[in-house]
């Protein structure tokens, strides 16, 4: 097998739900597999897709949804697999903000991370009758939990195991009950049925995948044994994570690993069910198609899958309880006392 190095671009800078990456690199899976791989960091997130698709780099992560439009505009990308399984997103805001449901959103400053947040947004104003002359949209990237704040927005677009996290940790330092902090989910608002549409992939350029099918396969491998520790050994992964990434060692990462731990998806795959769903969401924003078909595979994972959830709304609601006993408690790291005061 080549030794050239197989080049991998995150989808933001390192955050903790990137740990099964991290420490295939670390613990020597990829080597051992026979591959060396380049992990980058982008400038700017919504460079990814274009980067990737352009094959200026060979694989990376990005969201389903990006994933999916990227496809329509384009880029020969493909899903070969799933990082982070459908975490809650929605739009957060502060207790406060004279905001409890969507219609409360009149007047207000919506932050939204890129181009589909927005039309993500106008589609579910447009469904609860609100013109989008009653609200202003804010570009302010990954950045919700700054851009809030700094009262730059009253509300904006994020994920409830990272910008939610960040502001908790904002509130407790600022004499605040972390339940301040609060979330409209977009699954629930639009009536989809999952999360799923934010959904963390391994997405790869096609020809690379046509060329290398081998490296992306031993790739595939070492993820998988990566995500096996992790899930198996949470504390000692989190350690091994802090050592090889120092940026980690903070308070709210402590956070984000322990709520996105529940979301690692355990065996890498892309979900169909899912993909489905999100499509059709995408064709009802118009963001693709009536004919589009999904850009995925699992044609490289070499071993057996999960079987489907036979009931994925009650998954959700027992992720909902789940992560809100966490938030209040503690969870993988706080329960055997291992988080650093």
């Amino acid at each position: 097998m080549s030794s050239e190095k197989i080049t991998f671009l995150l989808n933001w800078h390192a955050t903790p739900y990137h740990a099964p990456i991290f420490l295939a690199q670390a613990k020597g899976f990829f080597a051992q597999e026979g591959i060396k791989v380049a992990i980058l960091e982008p400038n700017d997130p919504s460079d990814v897709t274009e980067i990737i698709g352009s094959g200026k780099v060979d694989m990376g992560l990005k969201a389903m949804i990006h994933t999916i439009a990227g496809k329509a505009r384009g880029y020969p990308i493909k899903s070969i697999g799933t990082l982070m399984d459908e975490p809650f997103t929605g739009i957060i805001y502060l207790e406060g903000s004279g905001i409890t449901d969507f219609q409360s959103l009149k007047g207000k400053r919506i932050g939204y991370v890129g181009e589909f947040g927005k039309i993500q947004v106008d589609e579910l104003a447009a469904s609860h009758g609100i013109s989008q002359d009653e609200y202003t949209t804010v570009r302010v990237g990954m950045n919700v939990a700054d851009a809030l704040k700094r009262g730059q927005i009253d509300a904006g677009i994020g994920l409830e195991n990272v910008q939610m996290v960040e502001l908790e940790e904002w509130c407790k330092e600022n004499g605040r009950d972390p339940s301040d902090v609060k979330m409209l989910r977009i699954d629930e608002l639009a009536c989809l049925g999952c999360c799923c549409f934010c959904s963390i992939l391994y997405i790869a350029n096609t020809p690379f995948l046509e060329s290398q099918p081998d490296k992306v396969r031993a790739f595939l491998r070492a993820i998988k044994r990566a995500t096996d520790y992790v899930t198996s050994f949470p504390v000692q992964a989190w350690e091994e994570l802090k050592l090889y990434k120092k940026t980690m060692n903070t308070p709210v990462n402590e956070r984000i690993f322990e709520r996105s731990f529940v979301y690692l998806s355990r065996d890498c795959a892309n979900v169909q069910r899912d993909w489905n769903k999100v499509t059709n969401y995408c064709k009802r924003l118009k963001i693709v198609a009536p004919d589009f078909q999904p850009n995925m595979t699992n044609d490289f994972i070499s071993w057996n899958l999960l079987p489907d959830v036979e009931d994925p709304i009650a998954k959700q609601i027992a992720i909902g309880q789940h992560q809100k006993n966490v938030a209040a408690h503690g969870g993988v790291l706080s329960l055997t006392g291992a988080v650093s005061s």
